[in-house]
């Protein structure tokens, strides 16, 4: 399948980019084809400066199954899964490391991999009846890549228990342990997710982007280390317009002017 069939890419006015997994029989697996058009997506929001939020969706009856299995097993050579799992580590670290917030619109099942990708966004709203596992261990494959993922996001025995056990686990679970932001009726979930981008439009853009790339770069270094670089964030965005604009704007006791 073409790229633009594989995946669709859509932008707003807003400059909100929806990007759907377009595999629905294939429960949005995965293949080498859907990552290299993912990483080709992302690629394109990043050096996009009219793109201001990514949400990541999917076609059909699932979010994403996680890899193509057929076609994994189709080739089984020590050389090619190093390639497929670095090509897929390597999407995945795009979507941390775009300036723009990423909400991951989660419906159906998310499994394996799929977890994974809700795991690497930043946000994630979630369908009341979506369900999600990292289901690997079951086929007797410990799903190792998306176990840095959930460690990050969730506490770390919640997120052996799922990878040990590859139990799939409810919208609200998934909540309570941290993988998602909110839960909504499978029919209110567009709604949902376009109340969480409204609130995330509303702010500065630069700040957002500086804000981002600080929170992820902290979470890696240590608490001292961490804070000598979250003051240095912070004063160089009190510089920025925006700031300036904002601050402002509650000692006038107005709203800011973000044009």
């Amino acid at each position: 399948m073409e790229a633009d069939t594989l995946l669709r890419y859509e932008m707003d006015a807003r400059g909100v980019v929806t990007l759907t997994l377009n595999r629905p029989a294939a429960f949005n697996a995965l293949s080498e084809a859907m990552l290299a058009a993912l990483q080709s997506a992302l690629d394109r929001v990043a050096a996009d400066d009219a793109a201001r939020v990514v949400v990541i969706a999917g076609a059909g009856r699932a979010f994403c199954a996680g890899h193509d299995l057929k076609e994994m097993r189709a080739e089984p050579s020590l050389e090619y899964y190093q390639r497929l799992f670095a090509q897929c580590s390597r999407m995945m670290l795009t979507i941390q490391r775009l300036p723009q917030p990423v909400v991951a619109r989660v419906h159906g099942v998310a499994a394996a991999a799929g977890c994974q990708l809700v795991a690497m966004c930043d946000l994630a709203v979630a369908a009341a009846d979506a369900r999600f596992a990292v289901s690997g261990v079951g086929l007797g494959l410990f799903c190792s890549t998306p176990s840095v993922a959930l460690g990050r996001n969730l506490g770390r025995k919640a997120a052996f228990e799922m990878l040990a056990t590859g139990d799939f686990i409810g919208a609200d679970e998934a909540r309570e342990k941290g993988l998602v932001n909110r839960v909504a009726p499978a029919a209110e979930l567009d709604a949902a997710v376009e109340a969480l981008v409204a609130r995330i439009l509303a702010k500065p853009a630069v700040a957002l982007a500086l804000g981002k790339a600080l929170f992820y770069r902290q979470l890696e270094t240590g608490i001292e280390a961490a804070y000598v670089d979250a003051g240095q964030t912070m004063a160089c965005n009190m510089m920025d317009e925006a700031a300036l604009e904002g601050v402002q704007a509650f000692i006038d006791k107005r709203p800011p002017d973000w044009r």
